[in-house]
């Protein structure tokens, strides 16, 4: 039975582990894996790394947290330094790099970006160009994604240049989620229950149980998805 105090001792160690990375991520803020630099990643993965050992540490669970908290203020503070001076951001994230600019590919920075022609080209096929011809710029950012200026006859048309003037679209709002109907947007839109439910009617549905999602467009149009994609309405 002495493996019994070890189990409860490692439990309550993961779940510090836990409970301090969840407060070190809220600290330095959330980022997508896209939009991490690679002094982000690098932090991350060795944080990581320090609260898997911090998990299972039972002698001295002091020190990987100590590391812990060290490693996630570094990251924080530097984050903050990057935000208020222009200096420090390029020190730490980099500078974009041309890659491509009115026909002409920069080689050297091709070598600075540690890209080979075919990893270029490989970016540009991704990015939806297969022909060089149709771009103007192509950048490399400081998190690793390529941007891409098309010339002005190969960019798609806006309806600015179709002297058209289209309505602003709204972000959808759910109004029913898992058969539930969410009141609180509901209300915030300025829409009553019964709207919904008459908008739900109309389309064929009983009542929200039977939706999977309901999306208000801002106007008096409501975008239904079943619940049931072979039954759904009736």
């Amino acid at each position: 039975m002495e493996f019994l105090p070890q189990i409860g001792w490692t439990s309550l160690s993961a779940i510090v582990s836990i409970i301090a990375l969840f407060l070190l991520a809220k600290l330095m803020g959330n980022k997508q894996v896209s939009q991490m630099t690679l002094f982000d990643y690098v932090v991350g993965i060795t944080i990581g790394s320090v609260a898997a050992e911090l998990a299972t540490e039972l002698e001295e669970p002091a020190k990987p947290l100590t590391a812990l908290i060290i490693y996630g203020l570094a990251a924080a503070g530097i984050s903050v330094l990057t935000n208020k001076s222009i200096k420090a951001r390029v020190m730490v994230t980099g500078k974009p790099l041309v890659l491509l600019e009115g026909g002409v590919i920069y080689r050297e920075n091709l070598k600075k970006a540690r890209l080979d022609l075919d990893e270029f080209l490989t970016y540009c096929r991704i990015g939806g160009w297969f022909d060089l011809n149709q771009l103007q710029s192509a950048v490399l950012e400081h998190n690793g994604v390529v941007s891409f200026l098309p010339k002005e006859k190969n960019r798609p048309a806006t309806p600015t240049d179709l002297d058209l003037d289209p309505k602003q679209s709204q972000v959808q709002i759910p109004f029913v989620m898992d058969g539930r109907l969410m009141r609180e947007n509901v209300q915030k839109a300025g829409k009553a229950e019964e709207w919904v439910q008459r908008k739900l009617t109309a389309q064929g549905f009983r009542d929200e149980s039977a939706v999977l999602l309901a999306l208000w467009d801002g106007g008096e149009k409501l975008t239904v998805f079943p619940m049931d994609a072979k039954k759904g309405r009736t």
